[in-house]
């Protein structure tokens, strides 16, 4: 296999190795130091990819992360969708094809391991062309630490691309010696093949590395596959380069179509020819070294289609030598070809109108419509933007206190003056940090000739008859014609932000790079303003694509979700318990006996519960300890009833609302001591509930002296609940006065069970005579087993959450996020009983009073029996009125929040949240199922021992 567009003499790549990879099922050749676009442009391959929306071909159009066209899938080692074949870097046995729009994510699990770094530095500089490299020297030998992050395997950003010279030697040979200087010093850091995508707050920068991705089978499998550097630094300076930009005219997308400065890169950074014949159309001077440069390797330079008047006499007269045509006051207005472009057409262009046309093959078409600086990192960092009408671009209209740019991000795009604008920019930073360096001398670049102003022009009349700029393509990503930039503003839209919504341009996966800029200047045309006053569009992070897999980092699967077990989940375990993921932990759902049926152990555990004596694993209740002076003031505005009044050894169930008055926790409150509280939470709410309380006293009322901690997995919690629980209680703790006049309901006291010292609790989420037995985690095994082999005598039985739901919904014990959908108060759930009338305020209250959370139709917890005995509803059913079904839209009264199958009612009940509940107890309702209705009955909510008898057992 050959390479046939190789251009001897050029290049950084190694011939001395060759790579083998498959590109849409064709075997093809290249070399390390190649991408996958430089390799398939040595072997001739044009046509990479396929346009999103119209299929239309398309090729390879820029040379780094700005590239629109070239999305490619990585098949092998590991599938991987919607890469840029400009960015990855060519290894053995590389396979790929080109997209049509979407690409394909694999359906096993990535083997590859990503990972997350920390660090720190006075100054960060970020791109490692002449600008960058100057930066990181003048720093690195002030002695400060410094990291600089590039995105290329090697330093030298446009260097690389460039056949410049510095001290009359290649620009290359001072990279490396620049290179060699910064390894010896021991602040500083370099990361290569790492792109910073996103500036944030205090100086923090993020940035990926691609760490193998090179390497592909052949990665090591103990190194991560991509790291994310999160870079706190003082001190940043840009010096990201800038983006060719295209001109607008028909035909404009077709493979062999080029940004100028990219067919200078593949030839001199990779050694290849993009093609044999070439015209280029340019409105500034930049493209003029690209023409020189490709006609002196072999290209066949057919003309040189400059839309300025006037071309400076240094580019007229090298062109002259070389024989190539240069046709001043011209413009290109279109291509021919099918899978390649074969002809531009050109034409002479003046006071805005075309002169006749003509033809000229080709199957290189470069252009060159100017430059944007790369600004995106600079603007994430609040960094304002300035339009310079000299280029045609934005630029940083200042520097910020902690981050400035320098070279092509500032709009200088002359090597001395990127060197000098680097090296200025690492003085200004070192000024600020409070030190300063050594001078450094800069080398000495060629002389370059006046640079003639760049003529301004984002888009070519088009000579179709028709809607104008309807051939026209602005975003190539997108396929985002002229013609829809118009369509916009004729619609109305003035913003250029909306314009980039109604067309989707600059939302891809290049972000706009190359279509951004052109879209703010069409957009000025169209509607006769200033692009200085238009804007441009906002440049948001991440500035490059980065996988979820990098972000997530080492945060996958348990590290990411962590499964939490309780202290007794061996003996769950061993006996033979089915789990439920209730939050993070892992909870016994229920405990199946031989055969039995998850139903059939259902019932079993809630008769063991009604009739004698049960107990289960409630460890997973948040609980927080609230210790301070002012504990009981935090409590009571926290609280719908009052906190502070409760006496030591007392508990108090309570409910907290958010601030729109509707229900967000409940749980039962211990007062410990004078200044202490213990507070239960629901399982899955533990840390909301905790972080809520945290907000407000670190935010609001921080004059309160009080602390939070979090204790939950410091305490195992047993309840212990049914008619037998007392005598099982008695039997481990003799020195535990159980009778109900000692021990009442809603009291706590201190008692050794099983020898070991705990705080038991006279609570009951069942209705049943109960107690919630608690003991430090370490201790929990011993008082659980303590506990079953008391309770053996009576039929004690481990019930899991299953039973424990049907227990709580046939007393209409609410669970807080299944009977509520933040939508409901207290009041609704019929706990008027828990708000205070007493307390001057709390938070929600005043949200009670408003007309809305008055209103006689809200929805309101009611029970609900089927007409049908032994049909079980389905959790989430809608009500509704009638037995027929109507024409959409129905409407619904509601819907179902709990169903279950009761053995104390020996039928099947439901919760269910009812518009005017309460008023229509009694009456018939319907649920459809299964393209039928079901007639349901709707009832008081507690179910079960209206009169509460039960719980004194």
């Amino acid at each position: 296999m050959t390479n046939p567009f190789r251009a001897r003499g050029h290049g950084h790549i190694d011939r001395d190795t060759t790579l083998t990879f498959t590109f849409d099922g064709r075997p093809y050749a290249g070399h390390p130091g190649d991408t996958l676009a430089s390799a398939l442009l040595a072997n001739g391959v044009h046509h990479v990819a396929g346009s999103s929306k119209y299929a239309r071909p398309r090729g390879v159009l820029a040379a780094g992360v700005e590239e629109p066209n070239a999305l490619v899938q990585i098949e092998a080692p590991f599938p991987e969708p919607m890469l840029t074949a400009t960015t990855v870097e060519l290894y053995d046995g590389l396979v790929a094809r080109g997209l049509s729009g979407q690409g394909r994510l694999s359906g096993e699990p990535d083997p590859a391991r990503y990972d997350t770094m920390h660090a720190h530095c006075d100054l960060l500089v970020v791109g490692a062309g002449p600008a960058g490299l100057a930066a990181t020297l003048a720093a690195a030998r002030s002695g400060v630490r410094v990291i600089l992050v590039h995105e290329l395997p090697q330093p030298g950003g446009s260097l690389l691309g460039s056949q410049e010279l510095l001290d009359g030697r290649p620009a290359t040979e001072w990279v490396g010696a620049v290179v060699a200087e910064l390894d010896t010093c021991p602040d500083v850091r370099v990361l290569r093949r790492t792109t910073a995508f996103g500036h944030y707050d205090d100086g923090l920068v993020l940035a990926l590395e691609k760490r193998t991705d090179h390497l592909g089978a052949a990665a090591p499998a103990h190194v991560s596959r991509q790291r994310v550097w999160r870079i706190r630094a003082k001190q940043v300076v840009y010096a990201t380069g800038a983006y060719e930009r295209p001109v607008a005219f028909d035909d404009n997308d077709r493979p062999g179509i080029m940004l100028a400065g990219a067919a200078r890169t593949y030839l001199n950074r990779f050694g290849v020819l993009p093609g044999r014949q070439a015209v280029v159309f340019t409105t500034n001077d930049s493209a003029y070294p690209a023409v020189l440069e490709l006609a002196d390797a072999g290209v066949r330079v057919a003309a040189v289609i400059d839309a300025r008047d006037d071309v400076p006499a240094h580019w007229r007269t090298a062109c002259d030598e070389r024989g190539i045509d240069i046709r001043a006051g011209h413009v290109v207005t279109g291509t021919s070809g099918v899978e390649h472009v074969s002809r531009a057409h050109v034409a002479p262009f003046g006071q805005g109108r075309l002169g006749d046309r003509q033809g000229i093959d080709c199957d290189l078409l470069l252009v060159s419509g100017g430059w944007n600086p790369a600004v995106a990192l600079f603007s994430q960092a609040r960094g304002s933007l300035r339009y310079d009408a000299a280029i045609g671009a934005f630029v940083p209209a200042q520097d910020l206190d902690a981050v400035r740019t320098a070279g092509s991000a500032t709009g200088t795009f002359t090597l001395a003056g990127c060197l000098a604008d680097g090296a200025d920019a690492a003085r200004r930073a070192l000024s600020a940090l409070g030190t300063t360096g050594p001078t450094i001398a800069l080398p000495a670049t060629s002389p370059q000739p006046d640079a003639a102003p760049t003529r301004v022009l984002w888009r070519v009349p088009s000579p179709r008859d028709g809607q104008d700029g309807a051939h026209q393509f602005v975003d190539l990503q997108r396929d985002a014609l002229v013609s829809d930039v118009l369509r916009a503003t004729g619609a109305g839209l003035r913003s250029v932000e909306h314009v980039k919504r109604y067309t989707t341009i600059g939302t891809a996966h290049d972000q706009g790079r190359t279509s951004g800029v052109m879209t703010s200047g069409i957009v000025a045309e169209a509607l006769g303003v200033d692009v200085a006053d238009l804007g441009t569009m906002r440049l948001r992070p991440p500035a490059v694509p980065v996988a979820f897999a990098a972000f997530a980092g080492r945060n996958r699967g348990e590290l990411f979700d962590p499964v939490r077990v309780t202290a007794l989940h061996p003996w769950h375990v061993e006996h033979g318990a089915l789990f439920e993921n209730v939050g993070q932990w892992k909870r016994p759902w229920y405990y199946p006996k031989a055969d039995e049926t998850m139903e059939e152990a259902v019932l079993r555990e809630c008769r063991a519960a009604r009739t004698g004596v049960a107990m289960m694993d409630g460890s997973t209740l948040g609980k927080i300890d609230v210790q301070g002076p002012d504990a009981g003031v935090l409590l009571d505005r926290l609280y719908t009833n009052m906190m502070s009044t409760l006496k030591v050894g007392r508990i108090r169930y309570g409910v907290m609302c958010g601030v729109d008055g509707m229900a967000l926790d409940d749980g039962t409150v211990i007062r410990v001591a004078e200044q202490e509280f213990l507070l239960t939470t629901t399982t899955g709410n533990a840390a909301k509930v905790l972080e809520w309380m945290e907000e407000w006293l670190q935010t609001e009322w921080p004059d309160l002296r009080v602390h939070l901690t979090s204790v939950t997995e410091h305490w195992v919690t047993i309840p212990l609940v049914g008619p037998r629980s007392r005598d099982v209680l008695a039997l481990v703790a003799p020195g535990l006065d159980v009778d109900n006049d000692a021990f009442p309901f809603m009291s706590w006291r201190a008692a050794d069970v099983a020898g070991i010292p705990a705080r038991v609790c006279r609570i009951s989420f069942s209705g049943e005579l109960a107690y919630e037995i608690n003991v430090p985690a370490w201790h929990g095994i011993t008082v659980w087993k303590a506990l079953f082999e008391a309770g053996s005598p009576f039929g004690i039985t481990p019930y899991g959450t299953e039973t424990m739901h049907v227990l709580r919904a046939e007393k209409a014990y609410p669970i807080i996020g299944q009977d509520t959908d933040g939508t409901i108060t207290p009041q609704d759930l019929g706990m008027s009983w828990v708000v205070s009338k007493k307390k001057p305020d709390f938070i929600g209250k005043r949200s009670f009073s408003r007309r809305e959370n008055r209103r006689d139709d809200r929805k309101q917890l009611v029970g609900l029996l089927p007409a049908d005995e032994q049909l079980l509803l389905p959790e989430g059913a809608q009500i509704i009125a009638t037995s027929d079904i109507p024409a959409p839209p129905v409407p619904m009264l509601g819907h179902v929040t709990s169903s279950y199958r009761s053995d104390a009612l020996r039928r099947t009940f439901a919760l269910a949240l009812v518009r005017s509940g309460t008023q229509r107890i009694g009456d018939t309702l319907y649920v459809p199922l299964d393209g039928r209705t079901i007639p349901v009955t709707v009832t008081d909510p507690v179910l079960f021992d209206k009169e509460g008898t039960r719980r004194d057992g």
